[in-house]
C-alpha cells in the first residue's frame, strides 16, 4: 500500500478478536486497535477534526496558534494536524504525566508547558485558558467542544459497523467522553448496549475522587457532552485489574496496550460473564510504549503475578 502522507493513515484501524479472555464460549470480544494510527492513538482522529473544523469556520488560519490542555494523546494528534496546516501549537500538560507523550509532542513541533501534577487536568485547563488569552490563540477546548464527539461519528463508528453490522455491546473508557459519545449515539439505534469504563478514583459511578495509575481515562466531573441517556452502564475498574490485562494481552496474545485499554478489556470480561452469547466491541486507545516512564511494565508484571482475580 502506497500513501501520499501520514494523514491518509488516520483511521481504518484493524479490529482484532481477543481470544484468550476468561469468558463464555458464545461471547466474542473485539478490540479496535487505535494505536495503529500514525500518531499512535485514537486521538489522531480528534486532532484533525478540531483543526479542520476551526479552519472551516474561520477561527484559525495558517500561521496562527493553538493552545490546548492535554494529557498527551490529543496533543500528539493536534501536533500532526497543525503540521499539515502550518499552525503553531502550545500544549499544557501536568508535569508528571507520560514523559513519552510529552517528548513526542515536542518532537512534532509543539511547545509543551507543564503545570503542577497535583492540580490535575483542571489546573492544565485553567493555565491553557490564560495562555490562549495572552497569545491571542485558538483554544479548541476538547472537553467541551462538540467537534470532539463528532470526530468519531462518521469515522470510528461507521468503521465498526462496516466490520460488524450488529454489535451487542459497545464498551469504551471516558476521559473527555468524546469517543464514547460519538460512537454510542451512532450505534445505539441498532440496539447496541453502550457502557462506559472509568478507573477507581473517577466519579462517574458515584465513587470518591482520588488518584489512579490508569492513565488516559477518568474524570473529576461529569463531561459536558457525555449524555446520560447513552450510558447503559458504568464499570469502575481498579488499577490492579487494568494492569493485569495489560500483562495478560502481552503474554497471551502479543498485544501491547496501555492501561486504559487494560481497563476496557477488564470491563469486557465482566460484561461478557453476564452473557451467554453475543458480540462485544471495545476501543484500545493506545499502546504500552507511551507509559514506560510511568512504570507500566512493572505495574503490569506485579498485577499479573499477584492479582487476587488471577485468571491465567
Amino acid at each position: 500500500m502506497i500513501v501520499r502522507d501520514v494523514y491518509e493513515l488516520v483511521g481504518h484501524t484493524p479490529l482484532i478478536e481477543l481470544t484468550t479472555l476468561p469468558i463464555p464460549k458464545g461471547v466474542k470480544v473485539f478490540g479496535k486497535m487505535e494505536m495503529r494510527n500514525p500518531g499512535g492513538s485514537v486521538k489522531d482522529r480528534l486532532g484533525l477534526q478540531l483543526i479542520e473544523r476551526a479552519i472551516e469556520r474561520g477561527q484559525l488560519k495558517r500561521g496562527g496558534m493553538v493552545v490546548e490542555p492535554t494529557a498527551g494523546n490529543t496533543g500528539i494528534g493536534l501536533a500532526l494536524a497543525c503540521q499539515k496546516f502550518g499552525i503553531n501549537l502550545m500544549t499544557v500538560t501536568p508535569e508528571k504525566f507520560s514523559q513519552e507523550k510529552q517528548a513526542l509532542m515536542r518532537l512534532l513541533g509543539a511547545t509543551v508547558i507543564n503545570t503542577p501534577t497535583e492540580l490535575g487536568m483542571k489546573g492544565a485547563i485553567e493555565r491553557a485558558k490564560a495562555l490562549a488569552l495572552e497569545h491571542d490563540a485558538y483554544l479548541p477546548e476538547q472537553f467541551s467542544n462538540p467537534d470532539n464527539p463528532d470526530a468519531y461519528v462518521e469515522t470510528l463508528a461507521l468503521e465498526l459497523l462496516h466490520d460488524i453490522p450488529h454489535i451487542d455491546v459497545f464498551i469504551a473508557g471516558a476521559g473527555s467522553g468524546g469517543t464514547f459519545t460519538g460512537v454510542a449515539k451512532t450505534i445505539r439505534p441498532n440496539g447496541t448496549k453502550t457502557i462506559v469504563v472509568e478507573p477507581e478514583g473517577s466519579i462517574l459511578n458515584g465513587g470518591a475522587l482520588g488518584p489512579h495509575k490508569t492513565e488516559g481515562i477518568g474524570v473529576e466531573s461529569w463531561p459536558v457532552f457525555l449524555d446520560e441517556t447513552y450510558v447503559d452502564g458504568i464499570y469502575t475498574i481498579t488499577d490492579e485489574e487494568a494492569f493485569y490485562y495489560v500483562a495478560h494481552m502481552a503474554k497471551r496474545e502479543g498485544l501491547l496496550i496501555g492501561s486504559s485499554s487494560g481497563a476496557a478489556i477488564a470491563a469486557c470480561v465482566k460484561e461478557a460473564n453476564q452473557m451467554t452469547d453475543g458480540v462485544i466491541v471495545t476501543i484500545l486507545p493506545d499502546s504500552v510504549e507511551r507509559y514506560l516512564s510511568q512504570g507500566i511494565v512493572e505495574e503490569a508484571e506485579h498485577a499479573y503475578k499477584n492479582s487476587t482475580h488471577s485468571r491465567r
